[in-house]
Order: structure tokens, then C-alpha cells, then sequence
């Protein structure tokens, strides 16, 4: 059978590569979908989990601010246990009692929960974002990819790099305001 070293499977997670996704959806989630079904969950929770923590380690990698002293997956199914108990304790009262009280590796601290916590941000943007209409999904990424206020003037069909601040400032306005009014928000702050 074939086996990666953590090198490699880090490195594959890091180019989206699809062989080594596979890989390790094949030998480690279902400890994982075992865990969260033993802990008042299902296979739609585990399979989100799983693609969070996916995603978690992806980040850190992507911001050069991931060290594993274990075999990866230790780490990864570590980092799924943070992010289950992390959600029962959104949804559950804090009586309720894990089944597996093994405890969490060395790996886990402060800047990992504030990682988790800038995933929450993101998605609560990004469900945000793609409400908005087309014309300011456009221009504000536009100007999130630091395109020149001219040019996208000529993009957009604007008349000029007033009009573009000044839409740009709109869209910004309702984007902000639309994400404050999610409940998510709140419970963000």
C-alpha cells in the first residue's frame, strides 16, 4: 500500500492535489466520521468537519505557521476533535459529556483558535459577498486585487475614478452592514 511522509501530504494539500486528497480521505476520515457519530453527531457533521480541519491545516500551511511533531494524522484528527468540540458547544448546553476525553496534542493554542475563528469571519463574508449584486461582486474585487481605480473605470464602464470610489464606497457600506445584521455576527463578538 502506498504511504506519504507528512512532507508529502502537507505539500499536497498545499497544491490541491487530488491524489493526495484522496489518500487521506481514504485513510483517515473514517476514524474521524466514527468519533463525531459517538459524539451526537452524523456523516453530514463528520464530512464537514473533515473539510474544515482540510481546510484549517491549509491555512496555517498557506501562512507558513504549521509545525507537526506527530504523524499527521494525529494532527489532523486532532484538529477535527477541536473543531467538533468547538461545535457541540455552539449547539449543546455545556452538561453534555464527550464520550472520548482523550485530550488534545501540544499542537493546539491561542493562534489556532483564532484560526478557527477567522474561518467562521471568512464564511460569514464570503455568504455575505456573493449576496451582493454582480456589479459590486466585481468591482470590489477588483479593488481587493489592487487594480487601479482607472482602470477599473474601464472595466465597469464608469465614467471616471471619482464614480468608482464612490460606488465602491456603497458597496463596501451595504456589504458591512449586511454582515452585522447576520446572527452569526453577533455571536462572532
Amino acid at each position: 500500500m502506498i504511504s506519504y511522509t507528512n512532507e508529502e501530504l502537507l505539500n499536497g494539500i498545499l497544491r490541491n492535489d487530488n491524489v493526495i486528497l484522496q489518500y487521506i480521505y481514504k485513510n483517515f476520515y473514517y476514524k474521524v466520521n466514527i468519533f463525531i457519530k459517538k459524539n451526537s453527531g452524523d456523516d453530514e457533521d463528520a464530512n464537514d468537519i473533515f473539510q474544515e480541519a482540510i481546510i484549517v491545516v491549509y491555512r496555517k500551511l498557506k501562512a507558513n505557521d504549521l509545525v507537526i511533531s506527530c504523524a499527521f494524522e494525529t494532527y489532523l484528527h486532532s484538529v477535527c476533535k477541536f473543531l467538533w468540540l468547538k461545535q457541540l458547544s455552539k449547539q449543546k448546553s455545556e452538561k453534555e459529556m464527550m464520550v472520548d476525553s482523550s485530550r488534545f496534542g501540544s499542537e493546539f493554542d491561542h493562534d489556532f483558535a483564532e484560526l478557527v475563528e477567522k474561518n467562521d469571519r471568512f464564511r460569514l463574508y464570503q455568504k455575505h459577498f456573493q449576496l451582493l449584486g454582480s456589479d459590486c461582486q466585481k468591482l470590489l474585487q477588483l479593488f481587493f486585487d489592487k487594480v487601479p481605480l482607472k482602470q477599473i473605470a474601464q472595466i465597469m464602464g464608469f465614467s471616471g475614478e471619482k464614480y468608482v470610489k464612490k460606488r465602491k464606497f456603497k458597496c463596501k457600506e451595504y456589504l458591512i452592514n449586511s454582515i452585522k445584521q447576520d446572527v452569526n455576527f453577533k455571536k462572532l463578538n
